[in-house]
């Protein structure tokens, strides 16, 4: 299709109700609401527009992430030994969800926001079938994958005797949903991309209400339910990814969320499209991920307590996560779409924008979590030899949340600009610093949990320092 060349122009970024408009049927209010948005992205006053847009994401993933925390509190009535099996399989997990959400699911975002800021409705509309192509093979990759190496690489983590077993156990259960998992985020990407925040955030939302009270049913029993113990807690994911997967499919084909569903000629310049920012951004997740795997595998040799304490103060690192995500998706969106129409110096001024309020997030809360780490540490143990180092890790990561804050906002800009070196750089030596310099301080020098925490600090202002040059980078900010 040829690219519409009056894109910039005022009044051709004006006529998008035909742009935005899934069917002929669609009400005036709701194509209404559609361009609105659009012109919001393009011309509006940026902080309202930005938290308009982020707000219903940050929403509903802290209310995932609440999931993850109440599951991670009922399996701690399990006992220690279940919960470092399920601080092995923590950060695999967080690869799964971090690849889908933010690395291919960047990639598939970008591509469709870029195409609605050029006034193309119908690229946009086969991006969708494109991504899900895209969610079933990898999906099926990572059951396999996880299914077939999962007693391997979670031993090599430190897993043994009964946390080895429970891992596995949750590990089975949980990544028989991969393709699922993966076909919900990358849809909901999608959505994100075009400017529809409302419905991947019900979907979200409606999930977590139903897991919090169907994961300890699970777990425990209720009534006709058999106690499952730690597999219930990865089977209730299983199950609302499942229907949450068909839910979506057959709304999108309905062409009611703005992008319609429907089959089409698979084209190569489409999975480019995706992949070249999907493939850089889903190597920063799997690099991100691997730090978390790797001194995951170093703290284990300190024996299972370490594990545990190490698993439960780096889950808050995770809790930055979506707070971090929910921003971000929505500042990739509106540099996306402004990229598109060429609205370059209006791009860089929201990443300015975004990044100070992702400062000021992210900081706050970090501080909060330092000076009082105990909000956090005994809503899943009270063991003193696990609580006590677990502390020392929040003490000192905690103050570094707003550089890792910085990192992520732009980088996200980028991703929306279509370039992604310098944060694949920041993210690599974010990596070389906290797991290679942390495994190499555990293991030869015997450093304890404030030598490791001090380094994962280091690594988070290193990827500060070298995701804000993207900010003084002609070849990002240029038409």
């Amino acid at each position: 299709m040829t690219e519409l060349a009056t894109a910039a122009e005022p009044t051709a970024i004006k006529e998008t109700a035909s742009l935005a408009a899934p069917s002929s049927i669609d009400e005036p209010s709701s194509i209404e609401r559609k361009s609105a948005m659009r012109l919001a992205i393009l011309e509006g006053p940026i902080l309202p527009t930005l938290l308009k847009l982020a707000l219903p994401t940050l929403t509903v993933l802290l209310a995932q992430t609440a999931v993850n925390i109440v599951e991670a509190f009922y399996v701690g009535f399990l006992g220690t030994q279940a919960l470092a099996g399920i601080a092995l399989v923590f950060p695999v997990f967080m690869l799964m969800m971090t690849m889908s959400g933010g690395g291919l699911g960047s990639g598939v975002a970008s591509a469709v926001a870029r195409a609605v800021g050029r006034g193309q409705k119908d690229d946009a509309d086969a991006l969708v079938l494109h991504a899900i192509v895209l969610a079933v093979i990898v999906g099926a990759v990572f059951t396999l994958g996880v299914i077939w190496g999962g007693p391997t690489m979670y031993h090599l983590l430190g897993g043994r005797s009964k946390a080895l077993a429970a891992a596995l156990t949750y590990s089975d259960n949980l990544f028989a949903a991969s393709i699922a998992v993966w076909v919900v985020n990358l849809l909901a990407a999608a959505l994100r991309g075009s400017g529809n925040v409302k419905v991947p955030a019900t979907v979200t939302l409606i999930g977590a209400l139903v897991m919090i009270p169907a994961s300890p049913a699970l777990i425990f029993g209720f009534g006709p339910i058999p106690r499952m113990g730690i597999a219930g807690a990865g089977f209730a994911f299983a199950i609302y990814y499942g229907v949450a997967m068909l839910a979506l499919l057959a709304y999108m084909a309905t062409g009611r969320t703005g992008l319609t569903l429907k089959f089409a000629p698979l084209e190569r310049r489409l999975f480019a499209d995706i992949l070249k920012v999907g493939l850089p951004t889903a190597l920063n997740t799997v690099q991100t991920n691997l730090t978390v795997i790797l001194l995951t595998g170093a703290v284990g040799l300190f024996g299972t307590s370490a594990l545990a304490a190490y698993g439960i103060a780096s889950r808050f690192d995770y809790v930055m996560t979506p707070i971090l995500f929910g921003l971000s998706s929505a500042v990739l969106t509106m540099v996306g779409v402004n990229i598109g129409a060429e609205h370059v110096a209006r791009a860089r001024q929201i990443t300015w924008v975004s990044t100070l309020v992702g400062v000021g997030i992210t900081e706050t809360i970090g501080l909060i979590v330092a000076i009082f780490p105990s909000l956090w540490l005994n809503l899943f143990s009270h063991d003193p030899s696990v609580v006590g180092p677990a502390a020392t890790y929040l003490h000192v990561v905690g103050p570094a949340y707003g550089l890792l804050g910085v990192g992520f906002v732009i980088s996200f800009a980028a991703q929306g600009a279509s370039h992604v070196l310098w944060p694949f750089l920041g993210v690599t030596a974010r990596m070389v610093v906290a797991a290679g310099l942390g495994w190499i301080a555990v293991k030869f020098f015997g450093a304890g949990t404030f030598g490791l925490a001090a380094i994962v600090a280091s690594s988070f202002a290193i990827y500060a320092s070298i995701c804000a040059v993207v900010m003084t980078s002609r070849t990002v900010w240029r038409r």
